[in-house]
């Protein structure tokens, strides 16, 4: 009785319970006659021409404001308010009194027109003028009924001359823009930093159009590191991009990305490397899908929208080929099982069924 049992063991010893599959069940299409996915080597021969292929992120993706050599000084906005201090040392002043030399004109507010009202002048075009250069043409205007009247002029921001810093840091809020090129990365150290966030992402809106970028890249890379303008709102927001873990790996669960690039090398460290026990590290398959229009008959594209990247992780080329090799949002990283497992199994189950066999005799 216990032959034909251990006959029908070992014929069903691939139906047996698994938390993977092995690789020849994953890349038996492969060799079908009219195949719906194909296969690529990860080797050092290959990864300079994978990577020439398109990124499939599985996320929005927008266009950034590098920077751009701009005046240090402030320009004053509609909605802004001017206070203006007017000196006049002619004895019978039409603005001050006897006892006084000066006469203050305060919380002028700049129109939508971008004038300001000044008394004895009227209206005085100001927007898109430095502090400096509004102090001129007012002093200038009220010289033609006061000689010898001098101009101080001071601005405090209205909302177009802030920018608001909304979410993602310690400390949000509205910020006045001060004198000289106030940027992102000064805006956020002013708002105490990014408020532990995932790889933060930096969203900046302006004129109703949303730009992004990673802090990462703004730390890296000076020219990125855009000037502010006023009404410009900048958030912090959490990097939303993943792939998926799954096999016999130290995890199976949607790993979210730590930095701006990750190989499939980081990846396996992201997932807490393969499984001893059970992993095969030469079945290391990377699963992508491609949109139809990257599919290419040479060896610019895939052959297929469904593809997958096999890596050899007991070999050094293996190894090193895995740390170029990219992985991008929704990409699968799939660690087949060992064939070995399988065999294990029956072995034991043969072993148990010895050792009863022997038992009942």
């Amino acid at each position: 009785m216990l032959r034909p049992l251990m006959v029908f063991i070992l014929l069903g010893a691939c139906a047996l319970p698994r938390g993977a599959p092995i690789e020849r069940e994953v890349l038996a299409e492969v060799n079908s006659e009219f195949p719906n996915l194909s296969l690529y080597s990860v080797t050092r021969d290959t990864v300079p021409a994978l990577a020439t292929w398109p990124a499939t992120d599985n996320v929005r993706r927008f266009s950034w404001i590098n920077h751009t050599a701009a005046s240090g000084d402030i320009r004053i906005q509609p909605f802004d308010r001017i206070d203006l201090t007017i000196w006049d040392s002619e004895e019978n002043s039409l603005l001050t009194s006897p006892t006084s030399k000066l006469t203050e004109v305060t919380n002028l507010r700049v129109t939508e027109r971008g004038q300001v009202f000044v008394p004895y002048i009227g209206y005085v075009d100001v927007a898109n003028r430095t502090p400096d250069a509004a102090r001129r043409v007012i002093e200038q205007e009220m010289t033609a009924i006061v000689p010898s009247a001098q101009v101080q002029l001071s601005v405090s921001p209205g909302t177009r001359g802030s920018v608001s810093l909304v979410g993602g840091v310690r400390s949000p809020g509205t910020v006045p823009l001060p004198e000289g090129h106030f940027t992102v990365l000064n805006l956020i150290s002013q708002g105490g930093g990014p408020d532990q966030l995932r790889n933060p992402q930096v969203r900046l809106i302006r004129a109703g159009k949303t730009y992004g970028t990673s802090l990462e890249r703004l730390y890296e890379n000076g020219n990125a590191d855009t000037i502010l303008k006023g009404g410009d709102k900048v958030a912090l927001v959490d990097d939303d991009r993943f792939f998926r873990a799954l096999g016999a790996t130290g995890t199976e669960e949607a790993v979210y990305f730590s930095e701006d690039k990750i190989s499939a090398l980081d990846a396996l460290s992201l997932m807490a490397g393969i499984d001893d026990r059970r992993a095969n590290p030469q079945g290391v398959l990377i699963l992508r899908q491609y949109p139809s229009s990257a599919v290419r008959s040479d060896s610019t594209g895939p052959r297929n929208a469904r593809t997958v990247f096999a890596i050899d992780m007991t070999t050094a080329d293996g190894l090193f080929s895995a740390g170029k090799f990219p992985i991008y949002s929704g990409d699968t990283v799939l660690v087949t099982e060992s064939p070995v497992n399988a065999a294990s199994t029956v072995f034991g189950i043969l072993g148990t069924l010895i050792g009863y066999n022997n038992q009942l005799r």
